[in-house]
């Protein structure tokens, strides 16, 4: 009643006149401009007073929804020794509920980057659109403009029993990448080249800023759990460059696996013996050549200092097309950087360069398995089976994928039906970035099919981890992140570590786990999505170390905004379904909780 009495007041004023008068003139002139003020005065009165009641018929609803939803989740996954929460502050839950509110949406969900492309070109209007983005999606999902401005989330989560994952969310434009984004070639290369030697001198100050904050809160090289991911097409000048070589990979490469490995393949020690090859062949340029050298002598930089801070690396996965190159660089820096201390230096498969190696913290560098490809479950086999035979460890990082709608544009066989929203902006109808020979698509079309992959791999990680401490290797052999926001998977996660010996359970259902397991298995989710399994987790895991982390992408609100508009598309895998429904719910009955009591 407030708010109408507001409009009300500010609304202008009219003057009445008398009864006999207004009728007179309704019946004999047309409406006075007083008579229309009157008019409209009410029509917004009313329409204000219908909206407010809609929403907030929707909102207890929500809150009620929500309500049973946590009592439900409470009594399906009881954890009665749960430590003490911080409260999180009423514009916290408000700014979630609006958030979640929008990404149930999906149209607007689908139209998001557009929408923000476009209110961001108008003179006046970027600035309202960054404000409003910044109170809201920003605060939501990004942790701050500087990687010293996380410190506090950090600190507040150490709190909690939970650690992070650092990620400077500064990426290159995939249509331009595609297409050159209408600027000349010569202009793109020279953006391309300013922007990503600057995630590189970025990358590794965030290296330095995670490295402090664990000197100070750890001691020696265990349970540091500030790691920092990078993401290998935004460190090169132009991405098109790891998508020939990609090409390159996919043309060249033996098929000497058994059993075969489907697209994007299998990475083999040898993948980039072409950047030193005397000879140019197609489809790499010279340019191209001398954009990958670059990236790989900038690579050894980053794990060379993230060796010497005892930072692990998390090497993101992207798309199919990329990932050939992805999966070359990755297992040459892995060979190299996570050596065991039994493997002499002089090993079989070389060295980037003259890097000192240490066993320090391992695995060092993480490689991202995406249960969505087809490939995954034998690739994962072979990745074990190699990093055994070739004396290094070998670290996981396993994922569903968030590029699925993606991949199913972009392959020529499901393109026809495949959601058009999800199609690369400037990549247009009739270009194609897929380089898979294989009739269907890299992914599995079904979610059931992913569900299944991930959860069977989990079992055969987890065996892995079992074996190398009953090994009582001194060095873990292996180490994991499970990425997921599902709540059977990250159960089967924990149950998987209770069945296979590497915890034990007391009667309130906390798991206690060694540090030799802490070391090797670690659980993560997005920050600003699924606090409740999060919390959940970090409650029903016992460890001297967190056991979960929070993937933290930060930078400035103008360099993020791209991350912003992809996350909004690649999140409906993990906000549909209901997902992001479930969110809104729970903020609002968060919010009701701090009002008023449901019975």
């Amino acid at each position: 009643m407030m708010v109408f009495s507001l409009v009300g007041r500010h609304l202008p004023r009219c003057r009445i006149r008398p009864a006999f008068r207004r009728s007179r003139l309704l019946s004999t002139a047309p409406p006075s401009q007083e008579s229309q003020l009157l008019s409209s005065r009410r029509l917004i009165t009313v329409g204000l007073a219908s909206s407010g009641l809609v929403g907030a018929t929707l909102f207890v609803q929500d809150a009620r929804a929500g309500a049973q939803e946590l009592r439900e989740l409470t009594e399906k996954n009881p954890v009665a020794t749960a430590r003490d929460k911080p409260s999180s502050s009423l514009a916290t839950l408000i700014r979630t509920y609006i958030v979640y509110s929008f990404c149930s949406i999906p149209p607007l969900v689908d139209w998001s980057p557009t929408i923000l492309e476009t209110l961001s070109s108008v003179p006046g209007l970027r600035q309202i659109t960054e404000a409003v983005v910044r109170a809201t999606f920003f605060k939501q999902f990004v942790g701050g403009d500087t990687a010293e401005a996380v410190i506090p989330l950090i600190d507040e989560l150490r709190a909690q029993n939970t650690g992070c994952l650092f990620a400077y969310s500064v990426e290159v434009d995939q249509a331009e990448a595609g297409s050159g984004g209408g600027q000349s070639q010569s202009e793109t290369s020279k953006t391309a080249s300013t922007v990503h030697k600057q995630i590189v001198s970025e990358t590794l100050h965030c290296i330095d800023v995670a490295a402090d904050y664990e000197d100070k809160h750890t001691i020696g090289s265990t349970g540091r759990r500030t790691w920092v991911a990078i993401k290998l097409s935004a460190m090169v000048a132009d991405a098109e460059s790891l998508r020939r070589l990609s090409q390159y990979l996919v043309n060249t490469r033996p098929r000497i696996a058994e059993p075969p490995v489907a697209f994007p393949g299998c990475p083999l020690p040898t993948d980039l013996d072409v950047l030193s090859s005397p000879s140019l062949p197609g489809p790499l340029t010279r340019s191209d050549i001398a954009n990958l050298r670059e990236l790989r002598e900038d690579l050894v930089r980053i794990c060379t200092r993230a060796q010497e801070r005892g930072i692990r690396l998390i090497f993101d996965a992207e798309y199919s097309w990329y990932e050939p190159a992805i999966d070359a660089f990755t297992l040459d820096m892995m060979r190299y950087f996570n050596k065991l201390p039994s493997l002499p230096k002089s090993s079989w498969f070389g060295s980037p360069g003259k890097v000192e190696t240490s066993a320090g913290v391992q695995p060092l560098i993480y490689a991202t398995y995406q249960a969505y490809l087809r490939r995954t479950p034998e690739y994962l086999v072979q990745s074990i089976a190699a990093a055994r035979e070739g004396g290094y460890s070998l670290g996981v990082k396993l994922v569903r994928g968030a590029y699925h709608p993606h991949e199913i544009a972009a392959h020529p066989a499901t393109a026809a039906s495949a959601d058009k929203s999800a199609i690369p902006p400037g990549f247009g109808a009739s270009y194609s970035p897929s380089i898979s020979p294989d009739p269907v698509p890299p992914v599995w079309t079904e979610k059931s099919e992913t569900d299944a992959r991930y959860n069977a791999c989990v079992r055969a990680l987890i065996a892995a981890v079992r074996a190398d401490v009953e090994a009582r290797t001194r060095t873990p052999t292996i180490g994991v992140l499970f990425g997921t926001h599902n709540w059977e998977s990250a159960n089967l996660v924990v149950d998987e570590l209770v069945r296979q010996r590497l915890g034990s359970v007391d009667a309130n259902g906390v798991v206690a786990i060694g540090d030799a397991v802490a070391e090797r298995v670690t659980m993560g989710q997005l920050f600003g999505m699924t606090a409740v399994l999060t919390d959940y987790l970090a409650n029903r895991v016992q460890s001297s170390s967190p056991f979960v982390i929070k993937y933290i992408p930060y930078g400035q609100l103008s360099e993020v905004m791209p991350y912003l508009s992809r996350r909004a598309i690649e999140n409906k895998s993990v906000l549909g379904n209901g997902a992001a429904i479930e969110e809104r719910r729970r903020a609002a009955a968060e919010i009701a909780a701090r009002i008023f009591t449901f019975t």
